[in-house]
């Protein structure tokens, strides 16, 4: 079984400005370092007019912690914004903070906070998920039965992937482990024990962060 992990469902961006320097954080989900360079290389092909492009990322792979202040003072733009990604928890992701500069200097301590800013505006566009690994399942059943183990089925959490209508109905889904055991208790129960879950392999799978 593997570990649970939290990262965002999707690519996304958010802005805002400070004393008119415009930042942009950008974030999106990678599983390996040539994504999130690639990510970080098209953001700055986007943006190439723009004055820096600031990135970090980290990666349940190996570990890996990565930043760049690209050309702002060491300290006050990447590290901010990969404390920022540790902090919330995440991992498996990359962010970019464009800024735009406005012509009034920031300071140390600005920058820092204006970094941090846009590096949390981006974790909530993504919007933050939590990776669960499941079991696979597979179930089959009659015709009749299918009215009531479909609705069985989301009811004890499970995801339905596919439904096959041959001679016999076949579903299948994926379930978090603990919900396997009352889930195949249910169907004992209600099909006098004629059903079975089959299992089909492990895998995560993105589940909304209870708030």
């Amino acid at each position: 079984m593997g570990q649970d992990y939290r990262t965002v469902f999707h690519a996304a961006a958010d802005e805002f400005t400070e004393k008119r320097s415009r930042f942009i954080g950008h974030i999106a989900p990678v599983t390996t370092e040539e994504e999130a360079q690639a990510f970080v290389a098209a953001r700055k092909k986007e943006f190439w007019d723009a004055k820096h492009n600031v990135w970090a990322y980290v990666l349940r792979e190996g570990g890996v912690r990565r930043f760049s202040d690209d050309g702002e003072p060491q300290g006050t733009a990447g590290m901010p914004v990969l404390d920022v990604l540790q902090k919330e928890g995440v991992t498996d992701c990359v962010v970019v903070v464009t800024r735009y500069f406005g012509g009034i200097l920031l300071g140390g301590g600005g920058l820092v906070r204006a970094y941090s800013h846009a590096a949390r505006l981006a974790v909530d566009a993504g919007e933050r998920c939590d990776m669960r690994c499941c079991q696979k399942l597979s179930l089959g059943c009659d015709y009749a039965q299918y009215g009531w183990v479909g609705p069985l089925v989301a009811a004890h959490g499970g995801v339905l992937e596919d439904t096959d209508f041959a001679e016999e109905v076949t579903l299948r889904f994926h379930l978090p482990f603990e919900a396997i055991a009352p889930l195949q208790k249910a169907l004992t129960e209600q099909s006098a024990g004629t059903l079975f879950l089959v299992e089909e392999g492990e895998g995560f799978y993105p589940f909304a962060v209870e708030k």
